[in-house]
């Protein structure tokens, strides 16, 4: 039961991250043959360069895309997505991955990869998935949501030919290190369409050694609003995948899984520091020149830097969080009782350390108080002897024995007097000792 409940607490928290909401019917996955043909006849993105502007995605099909992504680590992996389209949405069902080969900064698709995909839609559509292919998706690991100059080229030959085509990006190891799916979704410009001037976009963090490459293409293509649903069936499929994965979940740690990523953010922030102190210092000798490169209302170069820093920081919080209470959860032995706090800690050693002069106060007393019971039965000895009747006159030689028995009596009873003379003394010496005790 504990575990049932683990699992069904983790996959909430998954939905909610990334705002999977319930939609009430099965509509969105009924596919209506006749009406995309109609679509594909009328054409009308021809006519609007920014006709879609959404992009819905199954919970499950997000999943899929998310584990495909982290099962490559640094290499970048591809894949296609099946749906329709309903107005100015993209509706993306389902997903499945490519066999191609990838490096860490591209993918390349050779002719197994085109067989696999038309071998694959043939396949489904014979079982009843009548869903087209609508778009490609790929990993970016470690270095964003965004189309590079590759990505921008392949996207605008699918959209010349295979129209309508949808490109999504995900990046595994930001996911990885924020807990939540970090996806994004585009579509490019005709080739030579001028996009009106948006204003400044919303700010990511880009690796030092891509920004080139993302400044350059940012103006050919645009990208779409995400979001997510499931039904009653999805539900059912995702409860058993966290029933499979949950054990993963709990033992992976993000700050061990990530170290190498974190150390490349860190050598990246400061190489930006390092550019932003010479573009200052050139700044100053050039004087009010300075920013005239500078649009009105852009961030400046240290304004970015610290939205990276305060990210990095933020989600090394959010792992060491997780970390310190994966510990006391697992790690407390119940036999030993829980961890002491520090304050309490030292309180219990100065608790030994006062005790310690009580007990060795407390010797002498004791002491003290076994002479006074030994000179109370000697004293109780003496009064017995005088109470006893007189003894008849005997001659001397029958006396000798009598006298010297009463000799061995006083020298016994004068032992104990000298004990007790010797404690007296010892306890007026410790009565320093004794004083903490009557505090």
């Amino acid at each position: 039961m504990a575990s049932t409940s683990d699992t069904a607490n983790a996959r909430m928290r998954w939905e909610l991250e990334n705002s999977v909401q319930n939609v009430s019917t099965d509509a969105l996955y009924k596919f209506d043959e006749a009406e995309q043909k109609a679509i594909q006849s009328q054409k009308p993105w021809t006519k609007d360069p920014h006709y879609f502007k959404h992009v819905r995605m199954s919970a499950l099909a997000l999943l899929k895309i998310a584990m495909h992504a982290r099962s490559g680590g640094s290499i970048e992996v591809m894949g296609l997505m099946q749906g329709k389209v309903q107005g100015d949405s993209f509706v993306v069902i389902d997903s499945f991955a490519l066999p191609v080969e990838g490096t860490e900064t591209r993918v390349n698709a050779q002719a197994e990869g085109y067989e696999y995909m038309v071998d694959f839609q043939g396949t489904t559509k014979d079982v009843g998935r009548l869903e087209n292919i609508v778009g490609w998706y790929h990993s970016h690991p470690g270095y964003g949501c965004w189309l590079s100059g590759i990505d921008c080229s392949t996207q605008m030959l699918n959209q010349q030919y295979q129209e309508p085509w949808l490109a999504v990006v995900v990046d595994p190891v930001r996911t990885m290190a924020s807990g939540k799916v970090e996806i994004g979704a585009f579509r490019t410009y005709p080739e030579g369409y001028k996009p009106p001037d948006e204003g400044p976009s919303e700010y990511q963090t880009i690796p030092l050694s891509k920004i080139e490459d993302f400044g350059v293409h940012a103006k050919s293509y645009y990208s779409l609003d995400v979001s997510f649903f499931k039904s009653g069936l999805d539900s059912h499929l995702l409860d058993l995948l966290w029933n499979k994965y949950w054990v993963n979940t709990l033992s992976a740690s993000p700050l061990i899984a990530n170290r190498e990523f974190a150390a490349g953010q860190i050598a990246d922030i400061a190489e930006k520091l390092e550019q932003a102190d010479s573009q200052l210092a050139q700044g100053a000798r050039l004087g009010r020149y300075s920013s005239a490169d500078r649009k009105k209302g852009e961030e400046g170069p240290l304004l970015k830097i610290c939205r990276d820093t305060t990210k990095l920081s933020a989600e090394q919080i959010k792992g060491l969080s997780s970390q310190v209470i994966k510990s006391i959860l697992f790690n407390c032995n119940p036999r030993l009782g829980p961890p002491q706090l520090p304050q309490q800690a030292a309180a219990a050693a100065a608790g030994e350390v006062a005790a310690a002069p009580a007990a060795a106060a407390a010797e002498p007393a004791a002491a003290v108080a076994g002479e006074a019971a030994a000179l109370a039965a000697a004293a109780d000895g003496d009064a017995a002897m005088e109470a006893a009747p007189a003894e008849p006159d005997v001659p001397a030689a029958a006396r000798v024995p009598d006298v010297a028995a009463g000799e061995g009596v006083a020298a016994a009873a004068a032992q104990p007097a000298a004990a007790a003379e010797q404690g007296e003394g010892a306890g007026a010496s410790g009565g320093g000792n004794a004083q903490p005790m009557e505090i």
